[in-house]
């Protein structure tokens, strides 16, 4: 009839409710686990532990605690402490009042620490008492009230004690999940190698979404151990404090990465899974014998960032590790693709199945799109394998934006894409490899040179612990790569003709480092090469 609208059958009594639709938020998987598994080891931490019903109790007394001291939706709870139990507490107790968390990087400088609770504006800062000295520093630099709740003890006087506030709490306390899955969760700061480090925003759908992606891609079951060598403050854990509850599985807190340690919980608590930078993957390769032991399971280690040489992809694989590159970014929830083995590889001679190895992979399967792309046409490349282009992503778990940096989200969420500034090939196989960082390529004599490529090659040389390659200022070719080398402890010192002679027998002559230094390489707060103050020394040389 003229004037009356019809609705199709399928849009008609089938509405949204209550019964049928909850907003996606990773404080649901909490709420689960204490119900299903209320007895089951949650987290462990050196001789205390408590189980999924006292850590769901933990996290509404912790709510509670917040409340009373006026926090409310939106507002800013910074946290600054090591792997501890209150870190994962403070990811469920903060998003349950709606309120936005951001954990700090333990790494950092006072004033960076300060700019980062003026920029988020905190209200509440929760500080660990192993960073007394840097939270007593950076404080005066706030330029607005902050109240500070200490754990353990020798933080100032002014500080309220965490255990009192929640004994004091109500165990009941009636939080909420947010009615928008929108609703901005986590602020992460960028490490920020040059200039103010950025502010990403996550929202709780993407946490939720990116839990699940974890658990599936890495397979984390109820009975999986979780042991916290991957620092908490990077990317919330790769999103881990909430993948490994979805699934009920048991965490185990350190404070500080040591490879005898590792190795010692490893044996004790029968750990099956952990994440780490290449360079923690390193630290366990080239440990000595006697801080090893037996590992007679599996344990499953997922690694991002520069991609492992192959050299130490076959030392963990040796001493029991099954290993897997991960590749990702502070502004995609941590990772966002991974290398699947593929079982034909085992046929593979040992080098091309470890080059295989170390590519990034494939879509973690809760982005919606990835592509290797000409930023420029925003067209994919051939997946040829030798055609380079930027690696684009987009879909629920990629950042919300950077706070108050309107220009810096708008030049890396363009055209319906997430830019990562990576540059990568595409193999016929659909598994991306990346070739360098934009600015990191090195451009000789007009040839490309990946330092990933130059660095590869130096890592397999016996003595080297750690390798990194940019490009030095050269009259003639325009730029030269030039190696900064660490070596391994007690290793066989080689002169810089040994190595730059090490490297011609595996590359083309123009990629060969023209200038090896050896010596400390500067590194950021989260154990990223520092590579624009090498540049910076490289010009000097």
């Amino acid at each position: 009839m003229e004037g009356t609208t019809m609705r199709h059958p399928f849009e008609t009594g089938l509405d949204r409710s209550g019964a049928n639709y909850v907003p996606l938020s990773p404080v649901s998987f909490l709420t689960g686990a204490a119900r299903a598994y209320p007895l089951k080891t949650a987290v462990i931490d050196g001789e205390r532990s408590c189980t999924y019903a006292e850590l769901l109790e933990r996290c509404t007394r912790l709510a509670g605690a917040l409340a009373g001291l006026g926090v409310g939706r939106l507002d800013t709870v910074a946290i600054i402490a090591s792997n501890i139990p209150e870190m994962i507490e403070a990811h469920y107790a903060v998003p349950m009042l709606g309120a936005v968390l951001n954990p700090l990087n333990t790494r950092l400088d006072a004033a960076t620490i300060a700019f980062s609770l003026n920029h988020g504006n905190a209200k509440v800062l929760i500080a660990d008492a192993d960073y007394t000295a840097l939270v007593a520093e950076a404080l005066p630099q706030v330029d607005h009230p902050i109240t500070l709740i200490g754990i353990g003890e020798g933080l100032p006087p002014a500080a309220r004690d965490y255990e009192s506030l929640l004994a004091a709490a109500d165990p009941d306390f009636a939080w909420s999940l947010p009615e928008d899955e929108w609703q901005s969760l986590c602020l992460l700061y960028t490490s920020g190698t040059t200039g103010d480090p950025k502010g990403a925003v996550y929202h709780h759908r993407g946490a939720y979404l990116q839990a699940l992606a974890n658990a599936l891609m890495f397979g984390l079951s109820f009975e999986s151990v979780y042991l916290w060598t991957l620092p908490m403050f990077h990317c919330s854990g790769w999103s881990y404090p909430w993948a490994t509850v979805a699934v009920g599985a048991t965490q185990v807190c350190l404070r500080k990465v040591e490879p005898a340690t590792i190795f010692a919980l490893i044996e004790k608590h029968k750990v099956t899974h952990l994440c780490g930078a290449p360079i923690v993957m390193n630290m366990l390769a080239t440990a000595p014998a006697e801080q090893r032991r037996r590992i007679d399971h599996k344990v499953r280690a997922a690694t991002g960032g520069a991609a492992p040489p192959s050299s130490v992809l076959r030392a963990l694989e040796e001493i029991g590790f099954e290993v897997t590159h991960l590749y990702g970014a502070t502004e995609t929830y941590g990772p966002s693709t991974s290398c699947v083995f593929q079982p034909e590889w085992r046929t593979l001679p040992p080098e091309r199945r470890y080059a295989n190895m170390a590519r990034q992979g494939v879509l973690y399967p809760t982005l919606q799109d990835m592509m290797v792309g000409d930023p420029e046409t925003m067209r994919p490349v051939p997946r040829d394998g030798t055609t380079v282009g930027e690696i684009m992503q987009r879909g629920n778990t990629v950042m919300k934006g950077y706070l108050r940096n309107k220009e810096a989200t708008e030049n890396t969420l363009r055209h319906g894409w997430y830019l990562s500034g990576d540059l990568a090939v595409w193999h016929p196989d659909g598994y991306i490899e990346i070739k360098d960082r934009s600015k990191d390529i090195i451009i000789s004599g007009g040839e490309n040179i990946s330092s990933l490529e130059v660095e590869e090659v130096l890592s397999q040389h016996p003595s080297v612990f750690l390798a990194a390659v940019v490009a030095r200022p050269d009259p003639t070719w325009g730029e030269i790569p030039c190696a900064f080398i660490e070596l391994k402890p007690g290793a066989d010192r080689p002169t810089e003709a040994e190595l730059i002679a090490f490297c011609r027998q595996h590359l083309a002559r123009f990629k060969v480092p023209k200038k090896v230094v050896f010596g400390a390489i500067p590194k950021t707060s989260t154990g990223k090469v520092q590579k624009f103050a090498l540049r910076e020394m490289a010009k000097t040389l």
